[in-house]
């Protein structure tokens, strides 16, 4: 059976942030990218360890006009596309009670068997064209940490290290820390 007729979806037709609405709470990630439905699993506990060590390393250089939360949280980038990057950070005002409503400052998403290709490809992309100014992609398995900024409206490598190599930015947030570390 097709995933649409299985949650009582339409057919024929791109989905919208309305058809995400009423997605199941039933412990996925429902996401929409261009009007295609992405269903993610659980993700595992080293995923999860990650975003706990980079959340608390953002947190401690977050200025206090400026917030990092975590998935599930929707990113309304178009009516067909929202998505829950894994972390992201964005000025406090820009958040309504429900979602953020456009693009956020820095989106980081940590890579999982599952959802590898979606990350480095399409949510890459879609962020780009959303006008994102920064992307992070954290592998677990390598471990590693690749940072993207948005010049000339195009993603350009800005920073990347792995294992205990020192990973260091300044934009968006001045930042140092060894993807190693953050596994432990």
């Amino acid at each position: 059976m097709a995933v649409p007729e299985v949650l009582g979806l339409p057919r024929g037709r791109a989905l919208t942030r309305e058809d995400l609405d009423a997605m199941p709470d039933d412990g996925h990630r429902y996401e929409l990218i261009d009007g295609v439905l992405l269903v993610s699993p659980a993700p595992r506990p080293v995923h999860q360890r990650v975003l706990r060590e980079l959340l608390f390393a953002l947190d401690r250089v977050m200025p206090e006009d400026h917030e990092v939360l975590f998935a599930p949280l929707d990113v309304v980038l178009a009516e067909d596309t929202v998505i829950q990057p894994d972390l992201l950070v964005a000025p406090r005002a820009a958040f309504t009670e429900r979602d953020l409503p456009a693009a956020p400052l820095l989106a980081v998403e940590v890579l999982s068997p599952s959802t590898r290709n979606i990350d480095l490809l399409l949510k890459k992309e879609r962020l780009q064209r959303a006008g994102c100014a920064h992307y992070w992609v954290v592998d677990p398995d390598v471990p590693s940490v690749t940072a993207w900024t948005l010049i000339d409206g195009e993603y350009a490598e800005v920073a990347r290290a792995a294992g205990a190599e020192r990973f260091e930015v300044v934009e968006p947030l001045a930042l140092s820390l060894v993807p190693s570390e953050l596994i432990d």
